[in-house]
């Protein structure tokens, strides 16, 4: 095990620019996410963003968890080092662009720390930094071999499109298309507007050059202070926008409502695609990064990305980017299924595996059996190109929305030790560094942070908090707080992550290799998996114990294989009989075992 890993360390330490990490396939990396804001403050003079005043004009609050706290891209790029030793290869960063420092209804306010409320899509947010400061912080990380990953949104910007009917602030009820058609000015009997067009799904510029009076559902204006906010100029025609008020999140208004008020594009419209591809191409062309997330993308029409996903592929291979990636976040998708669907109707790469997240929570947080990890599985068939898009999609155990995985432990576990706490969040952290698809790792959870719930709750500081509800937080593995920086290396959840992603990259069975269900059962207990190096086919076999009980049990695996060694855990030498190996496994163990070669 000591001679793998320092192998591995090795192979990880050699510079990975040689290596040439363009060639490098989406399966083939280790993601880091992280929320610039809240990892590290290189540079206190752009905390308020360049602007004065309170909290409610700056943004900048360091001791409420709702509004900017100082982190930014200088701070990013200093900490470069310490995420590449985690064993990250790729680094996903939240959305940069600037934001609308603050808003929301008066005494409900709250900035755009996070990045998804867009003013001007062609510059970072000066809390943040600078294009330069990205710049940066983009050839930094290629020079040491790592990719970077944009978060971006094309569903919709900032809130600044207001309507009459409903006072400015004040939340708008979705008014649908049957009732409030594009032709009629304020529903079925009002006046004839928009005469000869042809509605929103006959997708041509002629067709919307009739579209030209949005008062169908409501009455939309932009506030005087505002008619320009928003860059590129085009984005500030509000004919451009649904303007039918809130989505409920299922049906039409999924599509054409605004997610909690921010200003929907209307992305059926050709100016809003060409309009789209053209802000996000042009970061490709400037930056050269290396992938996009895609933000509330279930929230867009499928004819959008069917335009938009090849405009990009396209772009970065001209740039020489070859393996540039991109999926797409459709959240709910908690089975697969549910998130297959978007690989094909809407021509995804890929998309965020809440599948995987949810079948790992139930089974190791939840108690659940370790047939609904066998079931994960046999889903992957489903997608557009089956198992090879499956090995695409990025897996997490946790995120900026879901929560922190080790608050699902506790919450599935109320009367575990702070071991068993422990031990548990190291499970789900093998699972997901050894199992298909591109590990993700959400910053802090390798420094032990659970949180107290999701969203806002699951976004704490790496530098020196001043949040009191994050710095009375327990954390995993660690007696220390959220008041001090957390950037120790000696953490244990740091050390389990980075010797299972050394691990990871240094043996393609892991990254690329065919994966094949062993054993999986009706209760907790044993999931085991082969998987197979893609040159040689040599077997692999990982496996887990999600039960409080030690565990010998036999699993198939190849006839050939009949001699194994250990890369992590503890394995049996020998098979005991062609195609059966015994594993013995502690409590919330696992291991990789590898067969030997002729």
């Amino acid at each position: 095990m000591k001679a793998f890993a320092l192998l591995a360390a090795t192979l990880l330490a050699t510079p990975l620019a040689a290596q040439d990490y363009r060639q490098r396939l989406p399966q083939d990396e280790v993601i880091y996410f992280v929320l610039p804001d809240r990892f590290e403050n290189a540079d206190p003079a752009n905390d308020r963003g360049g602007l004065t005043g309170d909290r409610l004009k700056t943004g900048f609050d360091p001791s409420a968890k709702g509004f900017y706290h100082g982190g930014d891209l200088k701070g990013l790029t200093k900490r470069l080092g310490y995420i590449q030793s985690l064993g990250a290869t790729a680094l996903w960063v939240g959305p940069i662009f600037k934001n609308k420092p603050v808003q929301g209804p008066k005494g409900q306010e709250s900035a755009g720390y996070h990045g998804y409320w867009i003013t001007d899509f062609t510059q970072v947010d000066p809390h943040l930094g600078t294009n330069a400061d990205f710049r940066a912080l983009v050839d930094a990380a290629h020079a040491r071999g790592m990719k970077v990953y944009m978060d971006i949104i094309a569903n919709h910007t900032a809130d600044v499109i207001q309507y009459r009917e409903c006072g400015e602030g004040s939340e708008c009820p979705y008014r649908d298309r049957a009732t409030y058609p594009y032709q009629r000015r304020g529903g079925v009997d009002g006046p004839a507007i928009n005469p000869g067009f042809a509605g929103d799904t006959v997708q041509t510029p002629e067709n919307f050059a009739r579209l030209t009076d949005p008062t169908y559902a409501y009455t939309p204006y932009v506030p005087a202070a505002e008619r320009v906010a928003k860059v590129p100029a085009w984005l500030n025609d509000v004919t451009l926008y649904h303007n039918r008020g809130n989505t409920v999140f299922r049906n039409e208004s999924s599509d054409t409502g605004d997610f909690s008020g921010l200003d929907d594009l209307m992305t059926e419209n050709p100016k809003v695609i060409a309009g789209m591809i053209d802000i996000f191409g042009g970061w490709i062309d400037r930056f050269g990064v290396d992938g996009f997330r895609i933000d509330t993308a279930k929230h867009v029409n499928p004819a959008f990305w069917q335009s938009f996903v090849p405009a990009m592929q396209a772009r970065a291979k001209a740039n020489g980017i070859p393996n540039f990636h991109v999926f797409g976040e459709v959240t709910a998708g908690m089975e697969p299924g549910y998130l297959a669907r978007w690989t094909k109707i809407a021509g995804y790469p890929a998309v965020l595996d809440f599948a995987f997240q949810s079948a790992v929570m139930q089974t190791v947080a939840e108690n659940k059996p370790t047939s609904v990890l066998a079931a994960l599985f046999e889903g992957d068939v489903l997608y557009a190109s089956g198992e090879e898009t499956a090995d695409i999609l990025p897996t997490f155990l946790g995120n900026h929305d879901q929560g922190r995985f080790g608050r699902w432990v506790r919450l599935g576990n109320p009367q575990a030790s702070d071991a068993e706490v422990l031990q548990r969040t190291m499970l789900g952290n093998a699972m997901l560094l050894t199992l298909r698809g591109v590990p993700t790792i959400y910053y802090g959870d390798e420094q032990g942070f659970a949180g107290d719930g999701n969203d806002q709750d699951a976004r704490e500081d790496m530098f020196a908090s001043k949040v009191a509800t994050y710095n009375d937080n327990t954390l995993i593995g660690s007696k220390a707080t959220t008041a001090t920086p957390n950037f120790d290396q000696r953490q244990p959840l740091y050390r389990q992550i980075a010797e299972m992603a050394k691990l990871r990259v240094a043996t393609p069975a892991l990254t690329r290799g065919r994966q094949v269900t062993r054993a999986g059962g009706d209760g907790p207990g044993l999931f085991a998996v082969s998987r197979f190096d893609p040159d040689t086919g040599r077997e692999f076999v990982v496996a887990f114990n999600t039960s409080a009980r030690p565990l010998t049990q036999a699993v198939q695996v190849e006839v050939g294989s009949s001699a194994f060694t250990t890369l992590t855990g503890s394995c049996t030498a020998k098979a005991s009989a062609p195609g059966s190996l015994v594993l013995t496994l502690p409590a919330f163990g696992y291991a990789v075992c590898a067969a030997k070669t002729r």
